[in-house]
């Protein structure tokens, strides 16, 4: 909450116009002066000149001056002097979010480094730390798919269940529609107005029980715009596969649904990427970042500190002073 005290202002400053009736009531008080101080000329004795030098002649014009300002200050009371405090309050709503990965065998080629899989996951773990104000949930798929990490603002754990991803702990496939479904599934448990979807893949729909354009259709029915990102560099790329002899590196084709992706983020409001690289996949994130940035709003309440009270309080305490300047201490004055 940010607090802020402005100067004072009049709810009321019409009633200064008021202080136009002083004018003549100093004009009259001068007058008034006058006629007092006014005298025949005579001899002057040294009894006279002593009462001219009376403190009480002096002050003769106090009373008049403290019934001037009490006039002044029950005006600018009638005017509503106050004090504004502001408050801001800020809230930020924060966004859904779902990365489902592909873990299949193929994420292990390493046109990405250390390979595709490696690097979707300390990417996307960087993008995740970030987003302190969205829960993010983490699903995972192959020939199959489960959720790896529920919806939570928690990021240390999520940051835990991303890094304990392994490729071959799911029957080995690539199920985009089960991996899209699942996490649809998720986001629909969550709270926010604003539900967002990740999906990376390096391959072709070959598995799984849900096409992929249907679970797109239930993707868009609950509102979840879907960002495709489609792994692998263009042509071949380098793959580790098992030998008799070890582990030996081959070349491998790089084979990615683009079409089906693209389909799938234009049904969803949402838009595809292709990353051939570490660079190309960090940039992409950033892009998304900046396209999904929590909601920032702020609420201002403002009250009054009214000032009425201590303005009228003044006036009534030089009202006390002249009655008691008046009828006690210059009582004996003429």
């Amino acid at each position: 909450m940010i607090g802020s005290i402005n100067k004072i202002e009049l709810e009321s400053p019409g009633y200064l116009w008021l202080l136009l009736l002083i004018i003549p009531i100093i004009i009259y008080y001068f007058i008034r002066q006058k006629k007092i101080r006014a005298h025949f000329i005579f001899p002057i004795n040294n009894e006279l000149l002593d009462a001219g030098k009376s403190w009480k002649v002096k002050f003769l014009f106090l009373p008049d001056l403290f019934r001037i300002l009490a006039l002044i200050f029950i005006i600018f009371s009638l005017s509503g002097p106050r004090i504004k405090d502001e408050n801001s309050e800020k809230f930020s709503e924060g966004i859904d979010l779902v990365i489902s990965l592909d873990v299949s065998a193929s994420m292990l080629a390493e046109d990405l480094k250390p390979n595709r899989l490696e690097a979707a996951k300390n990417i996307s773990l960087d993008f995740a730390l970030k987003r302190k104000n969205d829960a993010i949930g983490l699903v995972v798929f192959s020939g199959e798919s489960f959720t790896q990490c529920p919806l939570t603002l928690d990021h240390q754990i999520l940051s835990a269940q991303l890094q304990a991803i392994q490729s071959g702990l799911l029957q080995d496939g690539t199920a985009i529609g089960l991996g899209l479904a699942t996490a649809v599934d998720r986001l629909k448990s969550g709270n926010a107005k604003s539900k967002v979807l990740i999906l990376l893949t390096d391959g072709v729909n070959n598995s799984g029980m849900i096409d992929p354009l249907t679970a797109a259709e239930i993707a868009k029915v609950n509102n979840v715009r879907v960002y495709t990102i489609g792994l692998g560099s263009l042509g071949m790329a380098p793959y580790p596969a098992q030998t008799p002899f070890g582990v030996s590196t081959i070349m491998v084709p790089v084979e990615i649904d683009e079409a089906l992706l693209k389909q799938i983020s234009q049904m969803t409001d949402g838009k595809y990427y292709r990353a051939t690289d570490n660079n190309d996949l960090n940039q992409i994130y950033k892009e998304i970042d900046l396209l999904e940035k929590s909601k920032l709003e702020q609420k201002s309440i403002i009250n009054y500190i009214n000032l009425f009270v201590y303005f009228l309080g003044l006036a009534l305490f030089f009202l006390l002073i002249e009655w008691v300047l008046r009828n006690y201490l210059l009582k004996q004055l003429p």
